[in-house]
This record gives C-alpha cells, sequence and structure tokens, in this order.
C-alpha cells in the first residue's frame, strides 16, 4: 500500500477474542467480528478508504488485524478491482531453451508493470492447449502470452479466451487474429544460408523437428529453399524432418550429405534449433567427424555450450528476451485498452560466426 493506516489510538479498545483455531490463517470475517464491524467495513479499511470512517472505527479494525496478524488476499483486493494482475503464459516446451529465455523477458516486462505470470506447459502436446487456456482463465488472468503448437484451426480461437487478448509469440495460429512476435525467420535463414554458401558450402542440409504445422519451421524450411534455389546450379540443397528419434537415419543423411559433396568439406548442416543442433553434435560424435573439417554447421539459437562444441559452432542468435518482454509490452497495451488491427513485430536475429563453418574458406577440406 501506498499509504499506511493510522496508528491506532492509545483509547482504542480491545479487540474482541475469536476463535481460529484448526484454521491456517485468519480471514476477514474474523476481523469485522473481532472489531465489532462489519465486512464491507473492513474492505473499506484495506482499500485505503479509512477516511470514510471514524477514528474509533479505524481503530477497532486496525487493532483486529494486528490481534490476528491478518494479511489481506493480494488476488481478492485484485478482484475486488475487476483485474487479478496475473498474465498466464502457455509455453509449448519448457525443456527447449527458447522457452526458457522468453519467459525470463516476458516475466521481467511483467514484473516492471505490477503483474505476476502464470505458467503452463504443453510439453509439446497440442491436445492440452484448451485446458491450458481454461485452467490459467479459472485463475482470472488478465490475458495471455501464448507460445502454442499453433498448427489446428479451432484450439484458440478468439472466442475460447474467455474474452481476454493474447498475444502470439514465435508460432502463428490459423484463425486467431492476435499481436504477434516473433524472430524474423526468413531474414535470419537468408542470412546464415549466405555465410555458408559464400563461405563455399555448396551443399546444404536443413535438418528441423517435424514442420507439422508449426509456423515457425514451416517459414524457416520455405526460406532455406528459397536461398537454395536462388543459387543456381551451383547449391544443391535439401531438407530432413526428424519424424521420430531413429539416429540411423539422421547418421545415414549426413553421409549422404558428405557423399554429395564428394569428400571434401563442402557439405553442411543447417540445424532448426538448439533441439536439433545438440541430435546432430551426437551424431557427429558416433561418425568420429569434426565440425569444420568434415562438414560446415550453422544452427538456430545460440546456446551458452554452442562455443564449446568442436571448433565453436556458428549460430542465428534469437533475440529471446526481446521477443519475451515485446510479447509482454504489447499485451499490457492492450489491457490497458488499446484498440488496433493486430500488429506485428519480427525482431532480427544476429548470426555469430565460428569456426564450425569456417573451415571452407580456408580450404581445410581439401587436405
Amino acid at each position: 500500500m501506498n499509504s499506511k493506516p493510522r496508528a491506532p489510538s492509545a483509547k482504542a479498545p480491545a479487540a474482541a477474542p475469536v476463535d481460529t483455531a484448526g484454521r491456517d490463517r485468519p480471514t476477514i470475517a474474523d476481523v469485522a467480528a473481532a472489531a465489532g464491524v462489519s465486512k464491507a467495513t473492513v474492505s473499506r479499511f484495506f482499500n485505503h478508504r479509512e477516511r470514510l470512517l471514524s477514528p474509533d472505527i479505524a481503530a477497532r479494525v486496525e487493532a483486529a488485524i494486528a490481534q490476528l496478524g491478518y494479511v489481506p488476499s493480494p488476488m481478492a483486493q485484485a478482484l475486488s478491482h475487476g483485474r487479478s494482475r496475473l498474465i498466464g503464459l502457455v509455453v509449448a516446451d519448457i525443456t527447449n531453451p527458447f522457452s526458457v529465455a522468453v519467459l525470463r523477458g516476458a516475466e521481467e516486462a511483467c514484473q516492471e508493470a505490477g503483474y505476476l505470470v502464470m505458467l503452463f506447459n504443453l510439453g509439446n502436446d497440442r491436445q492440452r492447449e484448451r485446458s491450458a487456456i481454461d485452467a490459467l482463465a479459472s485463475y482470472q488472468v488478465d490475458g495471455f502470452i501464448l507460445n502454442t503448437q499453433g498448427q489446428d484451426e479451432g484450439h484458440a480461437e478468439l472466442s475460447s479466451l474467455h474474452g481476454r487478448p493474447a498475444v502470439l509469440v514465435d508460432r502463428r495460429h490459423t484463425g486467431l487474429e492476435a499481436d504477434f512476435v516473433s524472430l524474423d525467420n526468413p531474414g535470419a535463414m537468408r542470412a546464415a544460408c549466405t555465410h555458408l554458401i559464400d563461405g563455399g558450402w555448396s551443399e546444404l542440409l536443413y535438418v528441423t523437428q517435424p514442420l507439422a504445422g508449426v509456423s515457425s519451421r514451416l517459414e524457416r524450411a520455405a526460406a532455406f529453399s528459397q536461398c537454395v534455389s536462388a543459387r543456381g546450379a551451383g547449391v544443391q540443397g535439401a531438407v530432413l524432418e526428424l519424424v521420430d528419434a531413429s539416429d540411423e537415419v539422421l547418421d545415414a543423411a549426413l553421409r549422404a550429405l558428405r557423399q554429395r559433396a564428394g569428400g571434401r568439406a563442402r557439405g553442411a548442416v543447417v540445424a532448426g534449433n538448439s533441439v536439433v543442433t545438440l541430435r546432430v553434435a551426437a551424431a557427429m560424435v558416433r561418425l568420429g567427424w569434426a565440425f569444420g573439417r568434415d562438414i560446415g554447421f550453422a544452427g538456430f539459437d545460440d546456446p551458452e555450450w554452442a562455443p564449446l562444441i568442436g571448433p565453436g559452432l556458428t549460430t542465428v542468435a534469437q533475440p529471446t528476451h526481446a521477443i519475451g518482454r515485446c510479447a509482454a509490452q504489447c499485451l499490457i497495451e492492450r489491457m490497458q485498452g488499446l484498440q488496433a488491427p493486430a500488429r506485428e513485430r519480427l525482431l532480427p536475429g544476429k548470426l555469430v560466426v565460428r569456426g564450425s563453418s569456417v573451415a571452407a574458406v580456408r580450404g581445410a577440406g581439401d587436405r
């Protein structure tokens, strides 16, 4: 509270005894009984309207609060004003470093604006989207930040958001008109492919998790194909979806990539995210190969371990913290009454060049 209630009068009557045995905490009804007033009077006291109470009544209420050790519920106080100051954040997969980084940015912006974040992790199960939104709505959240699967029409349409505003992060949602915040996927893919191709890597393989209608994956795959096509016959490319957990499929694809490159360091992998990067790195260990010598590499996401693998992995760093902050700020503006067509915020990635993509320039693969 910005202002403290007045100190109790020295002549304030003692609060009446109240039996709260067997209960975890006293209630506003207990305070009212101890002070000999109504619950509405206690509520007015907590809502900084003690000026409407006589000094004697205000002193009695304060004495009862002190005696019982009563602490008002922030949720109840917020709801009495028609707002919970809670924001529901739904993420597709909390084990993905991208989700964690976005969460941090969103939470920071929410805290600065006086909101708390409630998290619901889908675990990449699109069937839980409906239950996630309903569960968060039951806590009276003021709005949603959604990083969902987003591939099925109707899972989170406007009518199902319980009248709350929403902002989409990273993944578009068919049929949902809402603000959208994401990496500029086409621009980031162009930067990665241009770097590899200009460096002499002419056989490219894009490895991605199942596209499955996920907009960010589709956009990156489409941009990859466009980049390869734009370079003409001198550059070849293929896309591999890791539909299952089979290591044999990935290993075979890497062998085929190196064979197409003629055994020279001209074949390179582009990984769709850090989850894929780890699988590619494990395959390199199984094959006994080295990044930059046997194949080149560039991947989306820049985890803290990227510089530690081989000669260091070239990555496209997503502005995850900024994405989270931007999403929260867009939502807060909506909750504060902004009425405007759905907005799109595409943030640029940053190409971080390390040893996995530079060997072809030096001709190391020709040895």
